[in-house]
């Protein structure tokens, strides 16, 4: 980032956080000259935002939501709602131990806050420490045993940690929770393409992109896993459905490359973890 862009960004946080004043008319305002000291009215306290503008703040980049949230814990530290988006911004930005303890904070008074166990162990992923999620993972599931979402990620967990067997499991019942979800799936079968089984990956990744909620994390899962086998006129047709000419280009080129180098399970699986860690920004 340049020292411009930097000063710029330093700038919209500390506007971002400044305390929110209760606003007054000009008649409440006052005279140009106060009044001495002694008879002053006080200072407005900050106010919390409304749900409008926090409904709004959803919408924003991850800097702007951080600062947003950033406010409104400063403001109201058992708010946990605000601790909870907090972290999901700050791990959106890759500060991942930030994000930890602004869960973590919530977790102090809530314990059984499943949000914040979730924000937890999803920062603890994204890391790449995966071992650290297994227990908030473990106890959002028992919170609420019929909800996919923390099976899944603890499928996640458990792949960092190599512990195939137990992801495989986690996944099994996060899809007997949620038949054919699109994002279970590409979990399972992206874990097979790291350890370099591209064609058994790639029947769960159609599964996965043939269904209406899929995503184009998923599309482009199955793209990379096409490449890998060597079906580029396929994956460069899915590239162009979804991708603006110059990226999908330059990921062709990517899985053109890829596809050339093949020859192992190792090189198949080194591919797989680049195309992710290009996806999410080195994460």
């Amino acid at each position: 980032m340049s020292r411009r862009a930097a000063i710029a960004t330093t700038a919209l946080i500390a506007v971002l956080l400044a305390p929110r004043l209760s606003h007054a008319t000009p008649a409440q305002a006052g005279p140009a000259n106060p009044a001495p000291a002694a008879h002053a009215a006080p200072s407005p306290a900050p106010i919390k935002a409304t749900p409008e503008e926090r409904a709004a703040a959803d919408r924003m980049a991850p800097l702007a939501q951080a600062a947003f949230w950033g406010r409104e814990a400063q403001l109201d530290p058992t708010d946990a709602e605000a601790g909870v988006k907090l972290s999901a911004a700050l791990r959106a930005l890759g500060q991942y131990d930030a994000a930890i303890q602004s869960a973590g904070r919530v977790l102090v008074l809530d314990p059984k806050n499943f949000a914040a166990l979730m924000e937890t162990a999803r920062a603890y992923v994204a890391a790449g420490q995966g071992f650290y999620a297994i227990d908030p993972l473990q106890r959002a599931q028992a919170l609420a045993p019929k909800d996919w979402r923390p099976l899944s990620l603890l499928g996640i967990a458990y792949a960092e940690v190599r512990r195939q067997q137990d992801a495989q499991t986690a996944w099994r019942a996060a899809l007997a929770l949620s038949p054919d979800n699109p994002s279970v799936l590409s979990n399972m079968a992206m874990e097979m393409a790291a350890d370099g089984d591209a064609a058994g990956a790639e029947p769960l990744l159609r599964r996965a992109a043939a269904q209406p909620t899929a995503s184009l994390t998923v599309r482009q899962d199955l793209t990379l896993v096409l490449g890998l086998e060597g079906k580029l006129s396929e994956a460069e047709t899915l590239l162009r459905q979804d991708l603006p000419p110059e990226q999908a280009d330059a990921d062709l080129a990517y899985l053109q490359a890829a596809y050339a180098g093949r020859g192992s399970a190792e090189s198949t699986a080194a591919a797989a973890r680049t195309w992710e860690s290009m996806k999410t920004g080195g994460s």
